[in-house]
């Protein structure tokens, strides 16, 4: 059976009319969705965008005016760097609020009276030291232990007399406290004698008193003496510098909390510059042999802590008057 011909191009030309699609589609069965496509697609062509209503999803054909789009606004990013930029931030001084250290020679009697005060309770504070001197001394611990055991052998018989042992044994240890409390005692009454008296000489002239004032606070003091020749009398100093004298430290202390921060070298640093001033530069200084806490109540054999203590001071002076004359050496 012979094959109908095919359609030519005139016939299949889409774009003549929506008629000529509409006679394809009938006379082509095969291609009805095709035809319905075609025919969607020229009736959206021919319209203009401006009379179609469709929803805020659909996207639109061509250009869209600037006023349906979202004022833009600058970055965030780009904020923050212009102000970084036009602003500089400093950062916070941490030393802001903190008064300042003065140490010098104390002239107003309120502050004379603050650092006697402060040496006065630096002789009371001997008292913990003395004690802790007799707690772990070898011999008090020994004669401890052989009091607790006597007693236990003495009281112990069968395991319910443990309790009995150590009620015993807790009050032994309270009596022995009690009687380390009375032995040191004897540094509180040398911390109510001190007085006005130790700063004053024979001739009934004043020690110079250096204080560390911190803000409003007086939490330093040092007792220096003047003897010999030249001690702020006027005399004239000799061709070498010297005028026969030498600065006595009678005092030298510095409240517990602030210990160990380089306050006690400043006193000590002060006393030698106010001993060369009125002295000359090669007058010498050091420790009196019988300063504010150098007497002491208990035994010879008690007393190492203290001894240490006053080497250490000692060491402290000599190397800051080697520190001072090293200072001058090398502007020179």
């Amino acid at each position: 059976m012979p094959r109908p011909p095919l359609p030519t191009a005139k016939q299949l030309d889409l774009r003549s009319s929506l008629q000529t699609v509409t006679d394809f589609t009938v006379a082509v069965p095969g291609f009805k969705t095709s035809a319905a496509f075609f025919s969607f697609l020229r009736a959206n062509l021919v319209l203009p965008p401006s009379t179609l209503n469709s929803n805020t999803s659909t996207p639109l054909l061509d250009p869209s005016s600037s006023q349906t789009l979202p004022p833009l606004f600058p970055s965030s990013l780009a904020t923050m760097t212009s102000n970084a930029e036009d602003e500089v931030v400093l950062a916070p001084n941490p030393l802001e609020g903190v008064p300042p250290l003065v140490t010098k020679q104390l002239t107003d009697e309120d502050d004379k009276v603050a650092a006697l005060k402060l040496i006065a309770d630096s002789i009371a504070q001997q008292r913990q030291q003395a004690a802790r001197a007799i707690i772990f001394h070898p011999l008090t611990l020994a004669g401890y232990i052989l009091l607790l055991a006597v007693i236990s052998n003495f009281i112990y018989k069968s395991r319910s007399d443990l309790g009995i042992v150590a009620t015993t044994s807790a009050g032994v240890t309270m009596a022995c406290l009690v009687a380390i409390r009375g032995l040191t005692g004897g540094y509180l009454n040398l911390a109510e004698e001190f007085n006005w008296k130790f700063a004053t000489n024979e001739d009934g002239e004043e020690d110079i008193i250096i204080g560390s004032r911190y803000g409003e606070e007086i939490i330093g003091a040092t007792i220096l003496r003047l003897e010999g020749k030249g001690n702020g009398s006027g005399k004239k100093k000799t061709k070498s510098g010297k005028t026969g004298g030498k600065g006595v430290v009678r005092a030298w202390t510095v409240r517990v909390k602030y210990r160990g921060k380089g306050v006690g070298t400043e006193l000590l640093e002060e006393a030698v510059k106010i001993t060369r001033e009125k002295l000359g530069n090669t007058a010498e200084i050091g420790f009196a042999a019988e300063h504010a806490n150098s007497k002491m109540i208990l035994p010879e054999t008690f007393n190492a802590s203290f001894r240490k203590r006053e080497a250490r001071a000692a060491k402290a002076l000599e190397n800051v008057v080697e520190s001072m004359d090293t200072g001058s050496k090398k502007k020179r």
